[in-house]
């Protein structure tokens, strides 16, 4: 591992970061406070996760690829990664793969933050930050 893509990977990730945080909050003038903005943003980074893989491969270095799809847009929205994926599993004829991961990566993320509320301290109905 080359020092020069972890930092490439950890800029890009501020990027990123920043991005999600400043959308997020345009968006929650322009929709409203809820989850569509939230949403949208995860839809924009599966978007723009999907059209840089496909700008990415065979056209870009590895270590610029890695800053921007796991930098940028790991920070921007996991999501993306989530939904690659399911992707891959599904051009690989794993429906029943695919749906295991739906169901433990949503089912058991939802357990686990649930958890960490428990343990923290903090209720688990509906407090937010």
């Amino acid at each position: 591992m080359h020092l020069s893509v972890v930092l490439a990977v950890a800029g890009a990730g501020a990027l990123g970061a920043t991005s999600r945080y400043l959308l997020t909050l345009a968006l929650r003038v322009w929709l409203g406070a809820g989850h569509w903005p939230i949403a949208v943003v995860n839809v924009l980074g599966c978007f723009g996760f999907g059209l840089c893989w496909a700008l990415a491969t065979g056209r870009m270095s590895h270590p610029v690829a890695v800053a921007v799809l796991a930098g940028f847009f790991g920070a921007f929205t996991t999501f993306s990664a989530f939904a690659l994926d399911g992707q891959q599993l599904l051009a690989a004829h794993r429906p029943g793969m695919f749906l295991l991961n739906l169901l433990l990566q949503n089912g058991l993320g939802l357990l686990a933050l649930w958890g960490g509320m428990l343990v923290g301290g903090l209720s688990t109905d509906g407090a937010r930050w």
